[in-house]
C-alpha cells in the first residue's frame, strides 16, 4: 500500500515531466499532479500495470517506465482530461462528458467482464476505467453510472425520474443515449401470475435500524402516495409536511435519502450551499425558484436541509434579509402543499426555528430522532452484514454495545472496514476476527448513553 509519495516533489519522471503533489492513492498506485508535458500522471506497480496490459485495457505505447532506486514503476501520462478514481470524478456538465464516461465503462467491460469498475481509475484520455485491487464497495454498473451522473447520489441510471430531478441538464433522450453508450439496458420485464410486470412491483420500504420511523413513513407518506384515490375520496390529497430533528449523526439524512429513493419522485434540495447568497433578495429568489420547479414537476419532493440556517426565529434576527427569507418560505410552503409537493425538513436545532414555520398546516409532523439504541444498532448491523458474504456465526455483541448511542454512519463504516480487512487478508467472507479488528477503528471510551426513543408527535 502506497501511503507516502513515491517520488520527491519536482522529480523528473521522464524528460519534460516533473512531479507535483499526490492527488489520490491506493494499493499499488498513485495519481500525482505534474508539470511540463503532462498535467497528471498515474504511477502503478509493475504487477498492476501488467494486468491492465494483459487484459488489453492499455497498450505498450500508452505506458512509460521509470526506475527509482531499486524499484521500477509504470506511468500513464495524461493532459487536462480526467484522471481520477471513479468515486472522485467531477460531475459531468453536459451529455458529451457523460457519454465519454459511459463509453469507457463499455470498453472496459468488453475486456474485463467481471472487473470491479467502482473505485477504478477513469482515464478520459484513453477512454478506459482501470480496475484496481481492494476496492471496498462494489457498485453495480447501473449504480456506478447513475452515481457519476448525479454527482455521488446512489441511484441507478435506469431511475429516470430521479435523475431528471437531480441532473439539471439531462433529458430523457440524453439518458437513453448515455445508457446505450455504456451498453446498459434496463432489466427485461417479466409477467407475474397477476399480470403485473415484476419490475413494476416495488419491494417493501425498509429503514433498517429504525422500525418506528419506518412505520411512520409508511403510514403517513408512502401509503398516501401509493393509494391516492382511496385517500382522495376522504379529502386527503397528498402527505403533510414533516420535520425531522435531532443531534448530528442521528440518521436524519440516512432516513430521508432512503425515503426519496423509494418514492422515486423528482426531488429538490434546499440547503445553505444551494440557495445561500451574499446579495440582498438573491436567496429569496432562489427559494422561490426551487418551489416553482418542484410544483412544475409535481408530484415531487423538496428536502430542506439545515433549516436553522435560514428559518430561525425572526424576533432574534436583526437582518431584514433573514426575515425576508422566512417570509418567502411562509408564502411558498402552503402553495407547494396544495400542488402535491412533499416537503421534508431537517434540523439539529429545532428550538431556533421560527414558530410560524412549525404551525399546523405548514409542518403537521415534527419528529424527534435520537441516537440509535442497542436494538436499533443490532437491526442495522444484521441488515448490512446480510448484504455481504459472511461466516455463519459472527459475534456482534461487542460491536452493538460500542455503537449504541453513536452516529449510524459508524455502523456503516464498521461493516465496510470489516469487509476491507477480510479482503486484504485474502478471505472470501467476513468473520468475527475482521469485525473485531474493524471495531478498533471506531471504538472509544464513552459514557453509557441514556435510554432514548424516537419521539413522534408534537414534542415542542
Amino acid at each position: 500500500m502506497y501511503t507516502d509519495p513515491i517520488f520527491p516533489l519536482k522529480y523528473e519522471l521522464v524528460p519534460g515531466v516533473k512531479t507535483g503533489p499526490v492527488l489520490s492513492a491506493g494499493s499499488d498506485w498513485q495519481i500525482i499532479r505534474s508539470t511540463g508535458l503532462a498535467k497528471k500522471v498515474l504511477v502503478a506497480s509493475l504487477d498492476l500495470s501488467e494486468k491492465w496490459l494483459d487484459a488489453g485495457l492499455l497498450d505498450n505505447s500508452q505506458v512509460e517506465h521509470v526506475q527509482f532506486g531499486n524499484e521500477r514503476y509504470d506511468l500513464i501520462l495524461s493532459d487536462d482530461r480526467i484522471l481520477s478514481p471513479t468515486f472522485a470524478c467531477p460531475e459531468p456538465s453536459d451529455k458529451s462528458e457523460a457519454v465519454g464516461f459511459a463509453t469507457a465503462m463499455r470498453r472496459t467491460r468488453q475486456k474485463e467482464k467481471t472487473a470491479k469498475l467502482s473505485g477504478g481509475i477513469y482515464c478520459e484520455k484513453y477512454a478506459v476505467i482501470l480496475p484496481v485491487p481492494f476496492t471496498e464497495e462494489v457498485l453495480a454498473d447501473d449504480i456506478l453510472l447513475g452515481s457519476y451522473l448525479s454527482g455521488g447520489v446512489s441511484v441507478s441510471c435506469f431511475s429516470e425520474r430521479r435523475l431528471l430531478s437531480l441532473v439539471r441538464w439531462i433529458t430523457s433522450d440524453d439518458l437513453g443515449d448515455i445508457c446505450s453508450a455504456a451498453n446498459l439496458q434496463a432489466p427485461a420485464q417479466k409477467e407475474a401470475e397477476d399480470g403485473i410486470p415484476v419490475s413494476d412491483k416495488k419491494k417493501a420500504f425498509r429503514l433498517v435500524g429504525r422500525p418506528e420511523l419506518e412505520a411512520f413513513f409508511r403510514d403517513h407518506i408512502i401509503d398516501i402516495i401509493e393509494n391516492r384515490d382511496r385517500y382522495k375520496k376522504l379529502g386527503i390529497e397528498f402527505p403533510s409536511a414533516v420535520i425531522l430533528h435531532g443531534p448530528p449523526g442521528c440518521g436524519k439524512t440516512f432516513a430521508v435519502d432512503a425515503l426519496v429513493e423509494y418514492l422515486d419522485l423528482p426531488s429538490f434540495t434546499i440547503s445553505s450551499g444551494s440557495i445561500g447568497s451574499p446579495y440582498i433578495h438573491q436567496t429569496s429568489m432562489k427559494i422561490a425558484s426551487v418551489f416553482e420547479d418542484a410544483i412544475k414537476q409535481a408530484p415531487s419532493i423538496i428536502v430542506i436541509d439545515e433549516m436553522e440556517a435560514y428559518l430561525s426565529e425572526r424576533a432574534a434576527e436583526s437582518h431584514s434579509h433573514k426575515v425576508e427569507e422566512v417570509a418567502e418560505f411562509l408564502r411558498e410552503i402552503p402553495e407547494a402543499l396544495k400542488n402535491n409537493v412533499l416537503i421534508i425538513g431537517m434540523t439539529n436545532m429545532i428550538d431556533k426555528i421560527d414558530p410560524a414555520i412549525l404551525r399546523r398546516g405548514r409542518f403537521d409532523h415534527v419528529i424527534k430522532i435520537d441516537m440509535p439504541s442497542e436494538s436499533e444498532v443490532e437491526s442495522l448491523l444484521k441488515g448490512l452484514f446480510a448484504e455481504r458474504p459472511c461466516e455463519e456465526k459472527i459475534n456482534l455483541q461487542k460491536a452493538i454495545a460500542v455503537l449504541s448511542g453513536r452516529p449510524l454512519s459508524d455502523a456503516s463504516f464498521l461493516v465496510r472496514e470489516a469487509a476491507r480487512i477480510a479482503a486484504k487478508a485474502g478471505k472470501s467472507k467476513i468473520d468475527s476476527a475482521s469485525v473485531e479488528q474493524a471495531l478498533k477503528m471506531v471504538a472509544r471510551e464513552k459514557e453509557t448513553p441514556e435510554e432514548r426513543k424516537i419521539g413522534f408527535g408534537r414534542d415542542i
